[in-house]
């Protein structure tokens, strides 16, 4: 996620691994794939497996809740023992009475398991002829009141759909995250009057701990499990801190969950303030939760396969991951790792997979999302902000920001430093800190009473040491009106989000208008001549306090953090022939709701809600949207859905102005321009739109496959991950061959054929078509206007001719306008032209 400083993002939860030793020999968790097809690959419809102890420590015994609605066959118990069976008949025939540890068998999107054993017993196992493939395990890291507003759900998608109440019903989300806080009111079941009938398809089981006791799920969160072996393999799970259970003690989890499926018109009250009333983008779907991260390390692909392997079992519809791994996979390809192959099977059983970027923009090639059968979602801005502002004795505004109340109306109140209030029994030199108000008692309540105390705002409120809420309670312990942080000049670089105060305050983010703060107070100081000490503190301010949004924010704007394309598939840019990201969706100070004891934000800590920034927040705008999509259109395949959310998206903001993308940050209004395909794919998410697109591009598991195949010298890695013959497929292709809404190409020789094939969904249409060829390239597309009927397709060849020499990417568009007012946007990027 991107946390409230996108410095913390920046660092990341980069972990090294803590390996057990056993007799002196280094093992690790290896995830082991076996040729022999698994599970969802002899089905057309989803199975329920048994539980096979998957969840949880190993040996860790965990009480599985069915509710009534659920049903497990002695029949699925039976295939998903047959599975498991297999593993360790395997296991015990290559290790002879050898240590080994298996973590999980994997069964119905991949056929294998995950083993903590030494790198010469994973040596083993890759040279028996059952197994495909041995990858060690690495890890990962996780990557709203208004938004429906803005993006036009009430009048729009949720119209089409019968409104709010029955907005994406039928739908189950699986998340695999940090968990839910399942006692929160955004995932009642009492909370509408229409009812919530649990979908059929779905059998999944909630898990019964002390943390999550029996009840902790309903008819809207339908399921819930933990999966930590990887972790606890590695001595790094504490169970208390990290609650081995599906509850969430970061926050990440149920923030997610809540933007995408939360229940409608939920009060948001922080700090005492009430903020308006929340709701997902498909308030009535359901919530399946698959807890796999944790706030103190992250979590690892061990975990987070077999929880996706999980969620397809159950039946979920779509897959939201708010995570990203810490590192771009090494090997033939970046497509070609444990996560994303799993997601590739998870696609073939028709799930939806919805991903985050990452937060490493705004540099190129910045992605943490890959496949192209994964949803990539990038962050923006959306049109609310909270402005707060200092305002000076000398006239001088200063702005900041901070959910606060303000001081009195045209009062001004005098300033002083922490530093100037101290007790006579505290000095700077005996605490250098002081100045960051974490102790009342080192202050002298005299001076600090009736006034406007300003405290310094360092790196360490950056890495938690200090907190902005132990300051307030400093100044509120000191009968201060109200505190003032100034932002100390070496913590730049980062993005502070609006956060909450039970009294007038303000943060001042930039360094530059904290040293103009600093010089009014300094100035305005009377000095005694003989002994230094200071006589008269002259400078006054009053605060206006932040508590009031405003709706006048020119938006969308892709944000500096969102995770840039290209998308290569390996570390060159002339290998990048996949559109990425796929399109973006706010993200920025998005209020959702949050776990009543999470630690990840401490000064949202013991609240309801909190307002988070990321790519994190991005994803699940975009997996409720997709629920909407799918209530619509349930026969739709995954890749028809993300046809539907591309072609519609908006190239241009609020103003009608071309949607710009944020270079760096500060002075982001400084560095800006107009984003490209390679800053917002196909543009901003535009949810109305999306449920008429009229026009879809298919793609399907073997044209995925044909893909995979089609990248040079891939043929055994494609054998080892999917046990699949690249020999059985007629023919392979290339990226820009892929039947995607875009077209990505690396590295333009002279000329190319790329054609695409489209399917009309709407009613009959005729349509003319439009270009923009990128610079550098002349460009024709054939037919330029053709009729279709319902159901009917049409192939479109577009010839790119490189028409000068250049590395430089440039970018063009392809419209397709049809009579019924059906507009189909389809992005071009050229990068390598030689002519």
């Amino acid at each position: 996620m991107h946390s409230h400083l996108v410095l913390l993002c920046f660092l990341g939860l980069l972990l090294i691994p803590s390996f057990c030793q056993s007799d002196d020999t280094t093992t690790a968790v290896y995830i082991v794939t076996l040729r022999q097809a698994p599970a969802s690959h002899h089905h057309h419809e989803f199975i329920t497996l048994g539980n096979n102890n998957r969840h949880g420590a190993p040996g860790r015994r965990t009480r599985v809740h069915k509710p009534r609605h659920q049903n497990v066959t002695k029949t699925d118990r039976r295939h998903g023992s047959y599975f498991a069976r297999v593993h360790d008949s395997l296991l015990n025939k290559v290790f002879k009475g050898e240590k080994y540890l298996k973590l999980y068998s994997y069964h119905y999107l991949i056929n294998g398991f995950a083993v903590l054993v030494t790198q010469l017993q994973a040596d083993k196992l890759s040279r028996r002829r059952e197994v495909s493939n041995v990858a060690l395990d690495f890890s990962v890291r996780t990557a709203t009141t208004h938004t429906p507003k803005f993006l036009g759900l009430p009048q729009g998608a949720w119209l089409q759909n019968g409104g709010f109440e029955t907005a994406g019903e039928g739908i189950t989300i699986g998340f695999v995250d940090t968990g839910i806080d399942p006692t929160h009111p955004s995932f009642a079941d009492d909370k509408s009057e229409h009812p919530f009938p649990v979908p059929a398809h779905f059998s999944g089981a909630c898990e019964v701990t002390p943390d999550f006791p029996s009840g902790s799920c309903n008819r809207k969160l339908v399921g819930a499990r933990h999966f930590a072996a990887s972790a606890i393999t590695r001595g790094i799970f504490n169970s208390s801190q990290d609650y081995a259970s599906p509850f969430d003690g970061d926050g990440h989890g149920t923030h997610t969950a809540s933007v995408a499926a939360g229940n409608h018109g939920i009060p948001v009250v922080v700090a005492g303030q009430f903020f308006g009333n929340a709701s997902g983008m498909a308030p009535h779907s359901h919530i399946a939760i698959y807890k796999a991260l944790y706030k103190r390390f992250g979590g690892f692909a061990a975990d987070v396969v077999a929880a996706i392997d999980q969620a397809a079992q159950d039946g979920v519809d779509i897959i939201c991951l708010s995570i990203t791994s810490n590192r771009r996979p090494s090997g033939i390809a970046t497509f070609f790792n444990p996560i994303d192959m799993a997601l590739l099977s998870a696609v073939k059983a028709g799930i939806f997979v919805v991903q985050a970027a990452g937060n490493t923009g705004p540099s190129p090639m910045s992605m943490s999302s890959f496949s192209p059968w994964i949803f990539t979602v990038g962050a923006t801005t959306h049109d609310r902000v909270y402005r707060n502002s200092l305002c000076l004795g000398n006239n001088v505004t200063i702005p900041g920001v901070g959910l606060a109340p303000g001081t009195y109306e045209n009062t001004m109140f005098k300033l002083i430093h922490a530093r100037h209030a101290l007790n006579k029994n505290t000095t700077v030199a005996d605490d250098m800190y002081v100045g960051e108000c974490q102790d009342a008692s080192k202050f002298d309540q005299n001076l600090v009473q009736g006034n406007l105390l300003i405290c310094s705002y360092s790196v360490r409120f950056v890495l938690g040491i200090s907190t902005l809420k132990q300051a307030l309670e400093t100044a509120m312990n000191l009968s201060a009106v109200g505190v003032v942080f100034s932002m100390d000049p070496f913590v730049t670089d980062f993005q502070l989000n609006p956060v909450p105060m039970k009294m007038p305050g303000i943060i001042i983010p930039s360094a530059n208008d904290s040293k103009i703060l600093l010089q009014y107070y300094n100035s305005s100081l009377e000095m005694d001549g003989n002994s230094n000490k200071i006589v008269k503190f002259g400078a006054v301010a009053s605060i206006d306090g932040g508590l009031e949004a405003n709706y006048n924010n020119e938006a969308p704007k892709v944000m500096y953090y969102s995770a840039r394309g290209p998308d290569p598939e390996d570390s060159l840019p002339h290998e990048s022939d996949i559109m990425k990201p796929n399109l973006v969706a706010p993200g920025n100070f998005i209020w959702a709701a949050w776990s009543s004891i999470a630690t990840d934000s401490a000064e949202f800590l013991g609240e309801n809600f909190a307002m988070m920034s990321g790519t994190s927040m991005a994803a699940p705008h975009v997996a409720g949207l997709a629920a909407l999509i799918k209530q619509k259109f349930p026969n739709c395949s995954p890749a028809a859905i993300g046809s539907a959310l591309s072609t519609s998206a908006s190239l241009y903001d609020n103003n009608g102005r071309s949607i710009m993308a944020q270079r760096s940050y500060p002075s982001i209004d400084l560095n800006q321009s107009p984003a490209t395909p390679f800053d917002m794919g196909s543009g901003f998410v535009n949810a109305t739109a999306a449920l008429n697109p009229g026009l879809l591009f298919d793609s399907s598991y073997d044209d995925y496959m044909s893909f995979l195949c089609g990248i040079n010298g891939s043929t055994p890695t494609v054998l080892n991950y999917t046990g699949q013959n690249c020999w059985s497929y007629n023919s392979t292709i290339h990226g820009p061959d892929l039947n995607l809404p875009s077209i990505a190409i690396a590295r333009l020789n002279q000329s190319r054929l790329v054609q695409r094939t489209i399917q009309n969904i709407a009613g009959n249409e005729t349509f003319n078509v439009g270009w923009s060829a990128p610079y550098g390239t002349s460009m024709k597309v054939s037919p330029s206007h053709f009729s279709l009927a319902n159901g009917e397709k049409q192939v479109l060849s577009v010839i790119l001719n490189a028409i000068s020499n250049s590395s430089v990417a440039s970018f063009g568009r392809i419209g397709l306008y049809g009579n019924q007012g059906h507009v189909v946007n389809i992005p071009v990027s050229v990068i390598f032209k030689i002519s």
